[in-house]
This record gives C-alpha cells, sequence and structure tokens, in this order.
C-alpha cells in the first residue's frame, strides 16, 4: 500500500478522534438538584426561581433560590447583574458548579412566557392544533 495514503488515513483519523473529544467536553448535562450538588463539575440545573433575588454591590454577586420539582431548593450565586426579564421568568436554568454550599453560576438563562400567546386566551377554532387532523 502507498505511504501516503496510509499517512493521509493518519491525519483523517487523528483529527477525527480530536473533534469527538472536544465535543464531548463541551457538552454540558442537565441534572437534578441533588445530582448538582454531588457532581463536582459543570452541570446545568432546571427549576422555578423562589425569590426575586438580591445583588450584592460590595461582592458583585447576585444571589437567589431555585427550586425543582420536586421541591428541592438550591442558593444559587451569579457572577454579575440580574438579567433584565428575571422577575417574569417562568423557567430559569443556571448553568455552573456546586461548591462551598452554593451553586456558583457561570451563566443564566432565562425562559419567559411567549410575547405572542395571550394570556388566558383561547385557541382560535379555525387554526390547527399540532397533532389535530383535518
Amino acid at each position: 500500500m502507498n505511504i501516503k495514503y496510509i499517512i493521509g488515513a493518519v491525519i483523517i483519523v487523528a483529527f477525527g478522534i480530536y473533534a469527538v473529544s472536544s465535543f464531548q467536553s463541551s457538552i454540558t448535562p442537565y441534572v437534578s438538584i441533588e445530582e448538582a450538588i454531588e457532581a463536582g463539575s459543570t452541570v446545568q440545573v432546571k427549576g422555578q426561581r423562589v425569590d426575586s433575588g438580591n445583588f450584592d454591590v460590595d461582592e458583585n454577586l447576585f444571589k437567589f433560590t431555585l427550586q425543582d420539582n420536586n421541591g428541592k431548593k438550591l442558593d444559587v450565586v451569579y457572577d454579575g447583574a440580574k438579567p433584565g426579564n428575571f422577575d417574569q421568568a417562568t423557567e430559569i436554568v443556571c448553568v455552573g458548579e456546586y461548591k462551598e454550599g452554593k451553586f456558583h453560576a457561570k451563566n443564566i438563562l432565562v425562559k419567559c412566557p411567549s410575547k405572542y400567546q395571550e394570556e388566558g386566551g383561547e385557541h382560535p377554532d379555525n387554526i390547527p392544533m399540532k397533532g389535530d387532523q383535518t
């Protein structure tokens, strides 16, 4: 077999292995609050805000409490300002790591109610809903 083909194949395989390992290290899994406490690495935790939080000006930290669907609560510390739409949030995702008795968030993702959906409104009769057979 030609040496050029062997070298080319080795290079392609090496880049493939590098790409897969880089991709896997960038994946941050969603976990429960209990799993986040035990993880010891960067994870994503989803829940609802318990309070509107408070901003510590001296330490430049935003602190609030997150609660999951099971009622488990988690104190969150974020090194930054309170997100602008935090008080309207229906759900919050915190990306970070649990250490020193608190979840230290690197990023806060805020899910707000849709501005296109009227609260308490009904679906129009003449527009089929997803999954409807017409």
